[in-house]
């Protein structure tokens, strides 16, 4: 094993009235991958920050390799205080030469021109990747790289790390950012660290078995009271485990929804049945919308329906959030129409989070300084409310100006997800949520009575919550394919053959289609697709447990060493596995795609 780069041994810091790490022995191998988890407030940033240098410590000794040059990216860069971005780049003792910048700008795509103070937070994001990249670290520190950066820019990332040759620990909500590049975890976790050899793909098979050992120890030592303070963590374990459920019925919904669409993705919604007449929320008939001469959205039309979940994707500048101010009727299309149901209620949470006063409580947000919050109409005490975002009860009391940025979003989460609504607007709403919070906001979308408008450029979360995504690409042109965004990016890849668009635009000249019935028409599909179609989905969540329990195994640091053989066949079996689920969720795909035609 190669000697540490980087260590940091008996790291102890105290925050407060209290100790935030204590005892904390880091090391940090040549070409080490590792990803950096924890809740909102467990002190990520924090930690990063002394592994840097840049915060000094009250107990324990950093150590590093001479020669060895460590950068962190942070979460918020500071620019205001610069001309330009260009000037922000290159300010500072450490750097980096011009040329490089420029040359790393230049293909993420920054204009380094740009006035520092009016630049968007994409364009500051860019801005600080130039300026970390060009510095050619040998360990870089990334706190959440993929914060306001679009799908363009991200991939680029990915890429640019996958070649990397150096060690990097990166904090992310981006599970698909992480899965794609980790092969180490640290879990940031009750002021300790603890690490397993294993990428963030097995991450929560992990923690769970670390869970169920807590559990068998507390019972042993008959300390469940002590187990019980820790409440959150087996929530969260509950709640990952009915999320995995909710994957059959998102997969139908998306079957459902996809009868409704043409091949080319343009909504034909049989008009003339009251159903689902008496369903659209939201009609959007041949908008246009233009700033000066760029048409932003261009003959765009779609009927959205109630429940449904709809994701918005497309590079910065696209036109997203014009597209959802289209539909919102928060702005009006300059050719078309945008009709809306008389009984839509609206809550929208946008990227710039509206300001919480910092003097203000816990309390005072969520209950108007009292003990009870109405939750949709009906009346919970606020602690329990807490309880359910999240939350230690212990916190009510806190002021605003003390929680993290992440549990600031999730407080305001909690304070909008309690009003009365039937249409839920996210722009962005990824953005500073720790991953046990997108569980929570997947949650809570996945049994939201209403209709869902999500802005992202988080892969994964579109693809664990929406029914139907719009694809911009700056033209004007809105693609709209039943599924998420893997849905989006097959489509993309494989656009449909000429005359296939036309055959599918709403309005035609046939008669009014009817609403497509249940996917299961048996009569349709020969005996083996029909029962394929149907087990599927059940097979499919086997196969991802088992895949857990492998990896779960396999996150035993002392396996290698100790039995390599039971390594390699846990390796395999691992790949195995994934290669039959990618062909099950493949083969369900292509069936579904040909019970949508046949009802269709």
């Amino acid at each position: 094993m190669a000697a540490p780069v980087l260590a940091y041994e008996n790291l102890g810091l105290v925050q407060g009235a209290g100790w935030l790490f204590r005892a904390l022995d880091l090391f940090i191998g040549p070409r080490d991958r590792l990803a950096l988890i924890g809740r909102n407030g467990a002190g990520k940033t924090t930690l990063l920050k002394c592994l840097a240098g840049l915060i000094e410590t009250d107990e324990g000794r950093r150590t590093i390799q001479p020669g060895i040059k460590v950068v962190l990216l942070e979460q918020d860069p500071q620019v205001a205080e610069f001309a330009t971005l260009r000037d922000f780049a290159l300010a500072g003792p450490a750097a980096p030469s011009a040329h490089e910048v420029d040359a790393i700008a230049g293909q993420i795509g920054i204009d380094l021109g740009r006035d520092a103070a009016t630049a968007s937070g994409g364009e500051r994001r860019r801005a600080a990747i130039a300026r970390a990249l060009a510095q050619d670290p040998d360990v870089l520190l990334l706190d959440e790289p993929t914060n306001h950066l679009d799908l363009a820019a991200i991939e680029w990332l990915e890429d640019w790390l996958g070649r990397y040759t150096g060690a990097f620990i990166a904090i992310s909500h981006d599970r698909t950012f992480l899965k794609r590049l980790t092969r180490s975890s640290l879990w940031l976790e009750r002021g300790t660290v603890r690490r397993a050899e294993i990428g963030f793909g097995g991450f929560e098979a992990w923690t769970e078995k670390v869970f169920e050992e807590e559990a068998r120890n507390a019972e042993r030592l008959d300390a469940r009271l002590k187990l019980e303070e820790h409440w959150l963590l087996r929530g969260v374990t509950a709640r990952r485990r009915r999320n995995q459920g909710r994957l059959t019925k998102l997969l139908e919904m998306r079957a459902t929804r996809a009868a409704m669409l043409g091949p080319a993705g343009v909504a034909k919604i049989g008009i003339a049945s009251d159903d689902v007449r008496t369903k659209v929320v939201i009609d959007a008939e041949k908008i246009t919308k233009r700033f000066g001469e760029r048409a932003v959205i261009r003959d765009f039309s779609l009927r959205i329906t109630r429940g449904d979940r709809i994701g918005v994707v497309g590079a910065n500048g696209a036109g997203k959030t014009t597209l959802l101010k289209l539909l919102t009727g928060e702005i009006d299309p300059d050719e078309g129409s945008v009709k809306r149901a008389k009984t839509l209620d609206g809550v929208i949470i946008d990227q710039q989070r509206r300001l919480m006063d910092p003097a203000r409580s816990v309390r005072d947000i969520l209950a108007d300084g009292g003990d009870w919050v109405d939750v949709r109409g009906l009346r919970k005490h606020v602690q329990g409310y807490l309880k359910d975002f999240l939350f230690e009860p212990g916190l009510i009391d806190a002021k605003i100006g003390t929680l993290s940025g992440g549990e600031r979003s999730r407080l305001l989460l909690a304070r909008e997800f309690a009003r009365r609504s039937n249409l839920l607007v996210l722009d962005e709403p990824t953005n500073d949520l720790d991953l046990e919070t997108l569980d929570l906001l997947q949650e809570v979308i996945a049994d939201y009575d209403g209709t869902v408008l999500i802005v992202s450029h988080d892969r994964d979360f579109l693809d664990r919550t929406v029914t139907i995504t719009l694809g911009l690409d700056g033209s004007g042109k809105v693609d709209i394919v039943a599924g998420g965004y893997e849905d989006w990016e097959r489509k993309r890849k494989n656009p449909p053959r000429n005359g296939e668009g036309d055959r599918a635009k709403r309005g035609g000249g046939g008669p009014p289609e009817a609403r497509p019935g249940p996917p299961s028409a048996r009569t349709k599909l020969t005996y083996k697709d029909q029962r394929d179609y149907d087990q599927l989905p059940a097979r499919i969540e086997e196969i991802q447990a088992a895949i857990a329990r492998d990896e779960a195994a396999l996150s035993d640091p002392d396996l290698y060493a100790r039995d390599p053989r039971r390594f390699a066949q846990l390796t395999a079996a691992i790949e195995r596995a994934r290669t039959e689920r990618d062909a099950a969720e493949e083969r369900w795909l292509e069936l579904a795609e040909r019970v949508e035609a046949l009802v269709g």
